[in-house]
């Protein structure tokens, strides 16, 4: 039979298409646009301290990946190595529930797509460029895993160069030679700056910059599909620690530099606030005209860029689920050109209805978009437990560490901290609804968890499943066949 022949997914991902998958993943609207939010929100200072903070978690979270990446390289990533190393239940909700939170995103950055777009052409009705941009993604994804990776790696590039000469012009515009005059760092001692409001307001921009690092996990499911994971997947993660400095804490200090946190014009948070781009203000503040223009084809590539990726972390991440019994089986076919096809359509459909009901159910988008709020942390958590299990097991069934390829460094700090911090994002997500009982904005906020529980729980009880003895933990690598 000639589906039986072309089961696997091809191996097809170079070093750099992963290094740009990763980077590209976590630079995006939570950059260009949200971070202006967070600045007005807790000040220069806090703003930074939030940046800093969750990066250091996702550096720590990544090493944890890499380590079972490189060791078992699998499409499925941490809902497999969940299902191995800690509890099948464990693996069905994470996969479950990541599937859910990229399904949903695509549909937020296809919405996204026709906000931007109609920018230049105010005219055409948006549903007319969400569907144009959800045809052309559906198409690279099914063409083959190459085309992603290659669609990937130039809308990412474009993305990184935006930010360089962002960096370079503020930098120019603090010292005074763009711009007219100097601001120096002036910003950072005005009025109640650097920190405003106290931890409560740190706190809930530790938030906004989660969501702004979220994708950079894809590390993980790309490596399934990677001609070679334990050169590749290492240089990835060293590649993003470095820029995730460099792009985001950097892009931050600048923002906050030249413009005050008090500017209204900061407030913006969706790409709709695109004249208001933090990225926007500081290029009109040098004197470049056109940045409007040029920010908002940056934030179009990077919108883009971002649904690519959404769709082919979900389509891998259902058929890996499949193929663990976790989904009906037609999901796991995959087609000659190596592409799980069927779980890009189920996808494509989940992401078509989600963005109908943006048009016309406003009430269940806002429903949908939500209860995929947390979820991204919900993985990262998955993903630290995950670490903490497979090496203790690992070590308890008399292997040496130096038969990792990849080590994760400073274990096991590296999974606590991550673990800690994603518990205490959660948690501070919205204390003010708690302070004031709002209970439907409590319900709001936190659905994701939840609906994580029920599914967690629903696995459990049918299964009775139960938590895998360290010496029972499966370590054993399959050899994977070079396409």
């Amino acid at each position: 039979m000639a589906e039986k022949e072309h089961q696997e997914v091809h191996r097809s991902l170079q070093t750099r298409h992963l290094s740009m998958i990763a980077l590209g993943g976590s630079i995006g609207t939570g950059l260009f646009v949200a971070s202006g939010s967070a600045i007005s929100t807790a000040g220069p200072g806090g703003a930074l301290l939030a940046y800093v903070g969750i990066g250091i978690m996702v550096y720590f979270l990544m090493t944890s990946l890499g380590e079972m990446a490189t060791y078992l390289p699998v499409s499925g990533s941490f809902s497999t190595y969940a299902t191995k190393f800690v509890d099948p239940a464990l693996g069905f909700a994470m996969g479950w529930n990541y599937w859910f939170n990229w399904a949903i995103t695509l549909a937020v950055d296809i919405s996204t797509a026709a906000i931007v777009m109609q920018f230049w052409l105010p005219s055409v009705p948006g549903w007319v460029f969400s569907l144009i941009a959800l045809v052309l993604i559906f198409t690279i994804n099914a063409l083959s895993v190459r085309s992603f990776g290659e669609t990937e790696y130039w809308l990412s590039l474009i993305k990184v160069v935006t930010v360089l000469v962002f960096l370079v012009i503020g930098v120019l515009t603090i010292v005074g030679i763009m711009g007219g005059h100097a601001t120096g760092l002036s910003n950072f001692t005005y009025k109640k700056a650097p920190f405003v409001g106290g931890i409560p307001t740190i706190l809930s921009v530790f938030v906004v910059a989660g969501f702004s690092f979220q994708g950079t996990e894809l590390i993980g499911i790309t490596a399934g599909e990677s001609a070679t994971p334990e050169k590749s997947i290492p240089a990835a993660i060293k590649q993003v620690f470095w820029r995730i400095l460099l792009f985001y804490i950097l892009a931050i200090f600048v923002i906050a530099a030249i413009i005050p946190y008090t500017s209204k014009d900061l407030l913006g948070s969706s790409a709709s606030d695109i004249a208001i781009s933090p990225f926007t203000l500081v290029f009109k503040r040098a004197g470049l005209a056109a940045a409007a223009s040029v920010m908002n084809a940056v934030i179009l590539t990077s919108v883009l860029s971002a649904a690519n990726s959404g769709m082919y972390a979900s389509t891998r991440m259902l058929y890996s689920l499949s193929l663990q019994g976790y989904a009906p089986k037609t999901f796991g076919r995959v087609d000659r050109r190596g592409i799980p096809i069927m779980a890009l359509l189920g996808t494509t459909v989940i992401g078509l209805l989600t963005f109908l009901s943006s048009l016309f159910g406003e009430r269940i988008y806002i429903f949908l978009v939500s209860a995929s709020g947390l979820t991204g942390f919900i993985a990262w958590l998955g993903i630290a437990i995950s670490h903490l299990r497979f090496r203790r097991a690992f070590v308890k069934q008399g292997h040496q560490l130096s038969e990792l390829r990849y080590h994760a460094k400073w274990f096991p700090f590296g999974p606590w901290f991550a673990f800690i911090l994603c518990v205490v994002v959660i948690i501070g997500q919205d204390l003010h609804s708690f302070a004031t009982l709002d209970w439907q904005a409590i319900g709001v906020t936190y659905m994701s968890i939840p609906l994580f529980i029920i599914l967690y729980v629903y696995y459990k009880i049918r299964h009775h499943t139960k938590m895998i003895p360290l010496d029972k933990v499966d370590l054993i690598r399959k050899k994977h066949h070079q396409d």
